[in-house]
């Protein structure tokens, strides 16, 4: 599929930003089983997205300092499963990197977006009524707009838009947030949310969901395994243990493996011990809560996201851990390490953030699901080392987004 049968990647040469990154689409569905009509259709809505850029030389800097990932490549890639059903692979993408300034950035996010609408026959009448909200005439933060695609069997994705709530400034997030939200008809559904140290996203689902979810992701600062454990606000919600075992071994904090023990001693002031959890003090955890339900003031779905690339020396253990947490949840561990060989031929050892989060989800009426996000790493491959260090861009702190002093958003 990838060799010189491919149309798709016969069209740019693998030097690009887009050959780079269509290459990568395509051994990832071949990983996950789909066809390769669907990988070669969907590998084309990319390099469509991506517009001009899709050209550009690899040996050119990146077209923009990109928020999506640490090297700024606008391209991210993630693996979710759930017992009993096929992974699910999923782009993450920001149509308008490379344009000057977030306003022509949001522009044509907004643009790609609505010719995927017409393609696949969705509507975008949530985020049209939130259009001014979240693109005002001069925007603030370090996004606009990205778009994911769940790339499911049959070439028609399931979409996400993801929207910066710092817009009109940091200080009127949490603001625009509650705005959002009761303009979709969730009036109650601000004031259940967790505290939190800053609103980073707000995320839409467009086109064909069965329960369509308009969802809220949280920064957390400085947080220990037991405050993770009691952040969800669903009605029937995980048992707060099952958060907290999560966060440690993502985290590489469960002191009941021998990784764990060589963590304690190699990392010194990177976590320092709290009651029953290690407090995070580096790039803070997220957290993501759905809401579906217009008549019920609770979400109706949580997921946890720990960034394991800064809580690992290189990413052979941030992959360890992928494989345990999917053992723990009696999936096969072979997919991440299938699609971790697919994005790149580097040993794992050999960098630290090919492996970028690691998330658990929970949704009201589904098993648990497990997702791995995965860098392209179309520009960079950081170094490991005994003690990586998150390194915020100079944007993120002049649109507040960045923690001061050491933890950087991601």
């Amino acid at each position: 599929m990838t060799g010189p049968g491919s149309r798709v990647t016969g069209a740019l040469p693998a030097t690009t930003l887009g050959g780079h990154a269509a290459r990568q689409l395509l051994r990832l569905g071949e990983s996950v089983g789909l066809s390769a009509a669907d990988s070669e259709s969907y590998a084309r809505t990319l390099l469509e997205a991506l517009g001009p850029v899709a050209r550009r030389p690899l040996e050119l800097p990146p077209p923009s300092q990109s928020f999506l990932s640490d090297d700024h490549t606008p391209v991210e890639f993630s693996l979710s499963c759930e017992p009993g059903a096929p992974p699910s692979l999923r782009v993450l993408l920001e149509p308008g990197a490379g344009e000057q300034g977030l306003a022509r950035n949001g522009r044509t996010g907004l643009r790609a977006l609505r010719e995927m609408a017409q393609r696949w026959g969705f509507t975008t009448d949530p985020l049209d009524e939130l259009e001014d909200l979240f693109f005002p005439s001069s925007p603030h933060g370090p996004l606009a707009l990205w778009c994911a695609l769940e790339l499911r069997p049959g070439g028609v994705p399931k979409v996400k838009a993801y929207l910066n709530p710092a817009a009109s400034g940091p200080g009127r997030a949490a603001k625009t947030v509650r705005k959002a939200l009761k303009r979709l008809g969730h009036r109650e559904a601000f004031a259940s949310l967790p505290d939190s140290d800053r609103h980073l996203f707000f995320a839409l689902d467009l086109g064909d969901w069965a329960e369509p979810r308009a969802k809220v992701y949280l920064a957390h600062d400085d947080l220990s395994a037991t405050e993770a454990g009691t952040l969800c606000r669903m009605d029937d919600g995980p048992d707060p243990a099952e958060i907290e075992e999560f966060f440690r071994i993502a985290a590489g904090h469960d002191t009941g493996t021998a990784e764990g023990e060589l963590e304690a001693g190699a990392y010194g002031g990177r976590a320092a011990e709290e009651g029953s959890g290690s407090r995070v003090v580096r790039r803070p955890v997220q957290t993501c809560h759905a809401f579906t339900d217009t008549g019920a003031g609770l979400p109706s779905g949580f997921t946890l996201y720990v960034p394991v690339r800064d809580y690992a020396r290189h990413d052979g253990e941030a992959l360890v851990r992928a494989t345990t947490l999917l053992g723990r949840y009696g999936l096969d561990p072979a997919l991440v390490l299938r699609a971790s060989t697919a994005v790149s031929e580097r040993r794992p050892e050999d960098g630290v953030g090919l492996v970028a989060y690691l998330g658990l989800a929970h949704q009201r009426g589904r098993p648990p699901r497990v997702t791995t996000y995965l860098s392209s790493e179309a520009y960079e491959v950081r170094p490991p080392g005994p003690a990586p260090v998150a390194r915020p861009a100079a944007p993120l702190a002049v649109a507040g987004l960045s923690p001061a002093p050491s933890p950087a958003v991601p």
